[in-house]
């Protein structure tokens, strides 16, 4: 893997309170990394500190194995949960501004500005004052100002709040694009649908503490049951008499059943199989919420 950063045993406190415990995890380099956890979790607290926004109390933030100085803060992009722009500002002066600030020619920050403006389908906005724009609109101009400079990282908190679906769907393709082109992408949401269609990679977090990370496959393979689903020719109520067999749904010739440790699941199989034909016999993956369920219980 292509670790760009690294975040080690980071703790902060607020007072007497502990919002980051000793939080660990990675983030790729053409990879997209989903940060889930309810609110009050931590994601904020610990983007802010990558940012540098924050300190840590102890712990380390490093890029591509050194601390992140002010110079490797221009290599990032970073949109926050709150709105951040300035609303008098017309939409494209403010991106174009932003882009000055992290290093960009003139030239190149328009010519930035108007190829994003246009792929975030608000080009017919470019010349509207940021408090003239809806907040979804809002939400796809913060997305632009943290792209403008072409950031090696990208830190994005809550970049899906606020957005129809269609709008959606044009973030989504934005930040697979910037993926697939090296960019390491982080991003927080409690949108559990969205991030388990976009992450390759996910970060669960709950009480201050890391609860699980690793790839989407990974953590799938890890916290999947024993459990199947079976579709058959004839009634599948047989399985209730099935040893080893914890039977949790059924309808006539679908049945979705647990195995009991050390249970075989071929000999299920082929006792459906001398019964008659088997149209169906898959394990039961489990969905990103159900995972999440499971680790921050």
């Amino acid at each position: 893997m292509n670790t760009v950063l690294n975040v080690e045993a980071v703790n902060r406190s607020f007072g007497e309170r502990r919002v980051l415990k000793d939080v660990s995890f990675t983030v790729d380099g053409g990879r997209l990394t989903g940060f889930v956890g309810a609110n009050g979790a931590g994601k904020t607290t610990t983007m802010r500190i990558i940012l540098g926004v924050l300190a840590a109390d102890t712990g380390t933030v490093t890029w591509r194995g050194s601390a992140v100085t002010q110079a490797e803060l221009q290599r990032f992009g970073y949109m926050p949960e709150e709105r951040g722009l300035y609303p008098k500002m017309t939409v494209a002066e403010q991106i174009v501004y932003l882009g000055r600030l992290h290093g960009v020619g003139a030239a190149d920050a328009r010519r930035r500005t108007t190829a994003l403006l246009e792929r975030l389908e608000l080009a017919e906005r470019a010349n509207d004052p940021v408090e003239k724009l809806s907040l979804g609109n809002q939400q796809r101009a913060q997305i632009a100002a943290a792209l403008v400079h072409d950031p090696e990282v990208l830190v994005l908190d809550e970049p899906f709040s606020g957005l129809d679906p269609i709008a959606v769907e044009t973030v989504l393709a934005v930040l697979r694009e910037r993926a697939r082109s090296g960019t390491a992408v982080l991003f927080s949401s409690h949108q559990l649908g969205l991030v388990e269609r976009l992450c390759d990679d996910l970060v669960i977090i709950a009480d201050g503490t890391i609860r699980a990370a690793g790839s989407r496959a990974w953590l799938r393979e890890q916290y999947t049951l024993p459990r199947f689903r079976l579709e058959v020719d004839t009634d599948a109520g047989w399985l209730r008499d099935e040893p080893g067999v914890t039977l949790l749904e059924l309808d006539g010739r679908h049945a979705v059943f647990d195995l009991d440790p050390g249970a075989d699941d071929q000999a299920v199989l082929h006792a459906a199989l001398a019964r008659g034909p088997v149209r169906a016999f898959t394990p039961v993956r489990p969905s990103l919420a159900e995972i999440f369920r499971e680790v921050v219980q």
